[in-house]
Formats: structure tokens, sequence, C-alpha cells
């Protein structure tokens, strides 16, 4: 399966629930996770940019974009980022295929 960050930022109004009545909501969220086929590997709180992190694993991208916009579509986050995560070895494997793609850029010398 493939591996994704998740990052969620909350909207005011959900900050406000929470902080009224703390929870932990990733059970509920690794249910719909399963439900989709992937599983949640681990969540944390954060601060800065994201107020929720998670690594979940996926098995394909129509899962994991259906994952962020089933929860976009909550009306809880103001924004939901998903990105796709390589092994270390499928990262090797993608810079020798880059290495051999040919790509010359626009201001490469003739």
């Amino acid at each position: 399966m493939a591996s994704y960050l998740v990052q969620v930022s909350y909207t005011s109004e959900a900050l406000s629930a929470l902080i009224a009545k703390p929870q932990d909501r990733s059970a509920v969220v690794a249910k719909v996770i399963e439900k989709l086929g992937g599983k949640s590997l681990g969540s944390w709180l954060s601060f800065g940019d994201h107020d929720l992190v998670m690594i979940i694993e996926m098995p394909n991208n129509v899962s994991a974009a259906a994952l962020a916009l089933a929860a976009a579509a909550g009306g809880s986050c103001k924004s939901v980022k998903t990105t796709p995560l390589l092994t270390l070895a499928q990262g090797l494997s993608a810079l020798r295929k880059a290495g051999t793609s040919g790509y010359k850029p626009i201001a490469a010398a003739k």
C-alpha cells in the first residue's frame, strides 16, 4: 500500500469545540480510513500551519483523495493537504529513472 502524509488545519469553530470538549478523534478517523481500504499509522496534534498530522496507508490515490474530500466536505477542516510518500528505495529508484529520462531544461545549452 502507498503511504501518505495528511496535514489538517481546523476551522476556528472546530478548534473552539475541541477546546470546550477535548477529544481524541483518531479512532473515528481510523474507521473511515479502514472503510476506504487503508490503515492509520499514527496521528499527532501539532501547532504552526497545521493542527493535526497523520501518516496513513491507502491502496491508491483515489482512496486517499476520497478521504481528503470527505474530511474537507465535513466542515470542520479549513484545509486538508495530502502528500504521497515514497520509501527511500522508491525515491532512489525515481532518481535513477530521472537520470535516464533524457529531459532537457528550457534554458539548456544545445
